[in-house]
């Protein structure tokens, strides 16, 4: 009961100030603690301990309601409470800056845009694509010369420098790629990544870096490009 009791205030803590690796391992923490609480209460039944079983009992059922309850609260915040971090965030004009291609169909769109691509593409070339909402997007990168590893994204907003979506972005954009040799070889995204900072209707510049990671070796950056994007409306 006391674990459960300290799981469940990490995970409190961890939904007040919304750190999203926080609340990933606090969650697994408490639903740890949920089901210690369940294998006491048979453990208690079994040597009928009655007064422990019940305090046991009544504990899961008061973790449960807890973790509906903060459930509730969440979605009700993020849906009454509007991201303001591109409000005052102004795009440069002295900086070469392109839009995502696509108009919100995903793969179809990628497919069709690369029809209309030169013939000889560029090496590192890196094109980001819309996906079905304002904030989702997937991209897909040229390479050649290039051993086996994962090519992934670091995005940052122009003006401030900020890393966005730093806990989430690395994982969902990543890209396992291939040894080319001398061949040039298109790799693109199996499914959409997010940008959380923002809100649709409120554009604002940021640079996507391509990093890659070989299978042995140190990381590096490939290649740059910026962006006009907007985040995802939760």
């Amino acid at each position: 009961m006391i674990f459960f009791g300290l799981t469940s205030l990490i995970f409190v803590i961890s939904e007040i100030i919304q750190n999203h690796r926080l609340i990933d391992y606090s969650f697994y923490l408490f639903a740890l603690g949920l089901l210690g609480l369940l294998i006491s209460t048979v453990y208690q039944l079994t040597k009928r301990n009655w007064l422990f079983a019940s305090l046991t009992i009544l504990t899961f059922g008061l973790g449960v309601f807890v973790f509906f309850i903060l459930a509730i609260a969440q979605f009700w915040l993020i849906q009454s409470m509007p991201d303001r971090y591109a409000d005052n965030l102004k795009i440069p004009d002295n900086i070469e800056i392109f839009e995502p291609k696509g108009d919100g169909d995903g793969y179809y769109n990628i497919e069709k845009e690369t029809d209309t691509l030169s013939d000889e593409p560029q090496l590192y070339d890196f094109e980001l694509y819309r996906s079905f909402q304002p904030g989702l997007y997937e991209y897909e990168i040229w390479l050649s010369k290039i051993d086996s590893g994962t090519v992934f994204l670091k995005v940052y907003e122009i003006t401030k420098n900020d890393r966005l979506s730093e806990n989430r972005l690395t994982k969902r954009s990543s890209i396992r790629v291939g040894n080319t040799n001398k061949e040039l070889k298109k790799f693109e995204t199996s499914e959409h990544f997010t940008i959380y900072e923002g809100d649709w209707g409120k554009p604002y510049a940021a640079r996507f870096e391509v990093w890659y990671q070989p299978d042995k070796g140190q990381e590096r950056k490939l290649t740059e490009k910026n962006y006009i994007i907007e985040g995802w409306q939760r």
